[in-house]
Order: C-alpha cells, then sequence, then structure tokens
C-alpha cells in the first residue's frame, strides 16, 4: 500500500512539474472527519444510532442472562424431569439461542442495521461534500482536489485546505435564514451567484442520489420481510412441536390416571383414598427397596472388582513362577577353583 502510495505520488508531483512549467496547477484538499464533525445533522444523528446501539446491546445481554438462567435451571432440576421434560427444555433453549444470533446478525451483522444505517447517515454527507467539492473546484479553478485522511499526505498547507468552503456550501441554507440585513445579503448572493451554472447538474444528481437510496430502502424493507416470514414459520413450526409433545404427554397422564382409577376401584376403594400412614408407609418401602437394590449393585461391583484383582494377581503369580522356573533351569556357570 505504501509503495502504491509513493507512485502516486511521485506521479503526481511529475504531472504537477510539467504542468507548472505552462501553467500554476491549483491543489487543494479536504478533512472529512473536520467536516463531519461540524455537520449538525450527521451529529444528531450520529447521537441517536449510539443510543439504538447502546439499547440493541442491553436486549441482547438481557436474552444471554434468560438462556442462562434457564440452562441453569434446567441442570438443578434435571433429576427430577422425564426424559420428555429434558428434551423438550432443552429444544427450548436451542430456538433462544438460535433467536438471539439471528437478533445479533441483524443488527451487528456485515448487513445488518448498524452497518446498514451508517451507511444511510454518512452517505448524504458524502455526496454534499461531492457535489460542494465540484462545485468549488469548477469556480476557483483548481485542478486536484484530495481527501487528506486516506492520501496519506504527510504535509500540506493551510491555504490548500477547501473544508471550510466545504462546510459553507452544505450549510448555506442554514445561513440564508441568518440574513439579518442588507450586506449580508449581498454577500450570499454573491456567493449563490457562483454556482448558478452548477444547480441544473446537480439537482440531477440530487434525483440519481434519492432515487439510487428510494432502491436501496425498498431492497432492504424486502430482506427484513422475508427474514421475518422466515422467522415467523419457524416459530409456527416450533410451536406447533410443543403443542404435540405437550398433549401426547397430557394424554400418557390422563391414562394413567385412569388405570389407577379402575385399579382402586377393582379393590373396593376410590383412587386418592389412601391414607397418610399408607402412604408413608409405601414411600418407606420404596425407599428401602431402593436402598437393597443399591446396596445390591455395590456388592456386585465389589465382587467384580475382587474377582478382577484376584485374577491380575493370580496371573501375576503365574508369571512370576513361570519366569523363577525359567531361570532355575538355566545351566548355572562353574565354580572357580
Amino acid at each position: 500500500m505504501k509503495t502504491k502510495v509513493f507512485f502516486f505520488f511521485a506521479s503526481f508531483l511529475l504531472v504537477s512539474f510539467v504542468a507548472n512549467a505552462q501553467r500554476g496547477i491549483r491543489v487543494g484538499y479536504i478533512d472529512m472527519d473536520y467536516i463531519l464533525e461540524n455537520v449538525p445533522e450527521y451529529q444528531e444523528a450520529s447521537s441517536q444510532l449510539d443510543a439504538k446501539v447502546k439499547k440493541w446491546k442491553g436486549e441482547i445481554e438481557k436474552k444471554i442472562g434468560e438462556i442462562e438462567e434457564m440452562k441453569k435451571q434446567l441442570q438443578n432440576e434435571r433429576v427430577l424431569l422425564t426424559k420428555e421434560l429434558i428434551e423438550e427444555r432443552q429444544e427450548e433453549i436451542t430456538y433462544e439461542e438460535e433467536q438471539i444470533f439471528e437478533y445479533q446478525q441483524k443488527r451487528f451483522g456485515p448487513g445488518g442495521d448498524l452497518a446498514i444505517q451508517k451507511r444511510q447517515l454518512i452517505e448524504p454527507v458524502q455526496d454534499q461534500v461531492f457535489n460542494a467539492v465540484q462545485e468549488i473546484s469548477t469556480n476557483k479553478k483548481y485542478d486536484v482536489v484530495l481527501r487528506k485522511s486516506e492520501a496519506g499526505v504527510l504535509y500540506v498547507a493551510d491555504r490548500l485546505d477547501l473544508s471550510d468552503q466545504v462546510l459553507r456550501s452544505i450549510t448555506r441554507s442554514a445561513k440564508r435564514k441568518q440574513i439579518n440585513n442588507r450586506k449580508e445579503e449581498d454577500s450570499f448572493e454573491r456567493d449563490e451567484a457562483k454556482t448558478v451554472e452548477q444547480d441544473k447538474a446537480t439537482q440531477d444528481r440530487q434525483k440519481a442520489i434519492d432515487k439510487k437510496k428510494a432502491d436501496r430502502e425498498a431492497l432492504i424493507e424486502q430482506k427484513n420481510a422475508d427474514r421475518q416470514a422466515q422467522k415467523d414459520a419457524r416459530n409456527k413450526e416450533f410451536e406447533e412441536r410443543r403443542q404435540r409433545i405437550l398433549a401426547e404427554r397430557q394424554k400418557r397422564k390422563d391414562s394413567i390416571t385412569a388405570a389407577k382409577a379402575a385399579k382402586a376401584k377393582a379393590s373396593g376403594r376410590k383412587s386418592g383414598a389412601e391414607t397418610t400412614e399408607e402412604r408413608k408407609a409405601r414411600q418407606q418401602q420404596l425407599i428401602e427397596a431402593r436402598q437393597q437394590r443399591k446396596d445390591s449393585i455395590n456388592r456386585a461391583r465389589q465382587e467384580k472388582r475382587d474377582a478382577i484383582l484376584a485374577e491380575r494377581k493370580r496371573k501375576k503369580d503365574s508369571i512370576l513362577e513361570s519366569r523363577k522356573k525359567k531361570t532355575d533351569s538355566l545351566p548355572r556357570p562353574p565354580k572357580r577353583r
């Protein structure tokens, strides 16, 4: 990049030298950052955009916190839930994560609202600057106008700075409202007379810019509508699946309740007539049965572990015994006399 800039300025200086031999070349530059800082409309819109960005980030952080809370709650309640309920909770969490990812892309992605609104914010000012530069260059006979921040200029004289002239051109309509006397009106009319020849071209360019902006907004609106339609379809599909799971679970629950009621009726008592003592006794029996199963499993595991260790020890002893026999069978060297 530096090499390209070097050759650009080398070529530029060569052309300038040749042109200076025939006539004095007029060069100017503009400071885009300085212009943007002094355009009230841009600053106001930029502040509004910063407020929107802050709001979007707050919404994302809040939603991420809710998702983390859902994960934590699922982890705490996992042992109390059925497999179907766990899968349902996991699907809901996955869906919410997909939604927040899509929202992040919509707001801060490469083609998101932030990038679009930044372009929409700066493009009108850039178009105004372009028009003003065209107008000033034609009227003041400038041959070259550079942009300071992008040209890589190491030094330029202040007398070549056209930024204030561009600002005056952009804010001309506002200055018209501030005219207080005849002298200021005459001065303004003289400035206006300098750009009469460019009015028609400027108007045509503005019409083209407005048409381009309208087309761009229509395209953005269509993309947003398509994205919303896809989102609604996914939401509908998820809700239908969720309702189907709930209906199936309720059906199973009703079937179990009906079976219990029939069993209680057949045994001569109504469902739910179980006394507190009987319920406690049944719970105690369940606890004892569960403990017995647990102890049985632990005993089986311990026996299996002991059997494995015993087998390992037996193999180890067998290997050591085999090595010892092999060593004993080897001929011993004769003793030295």
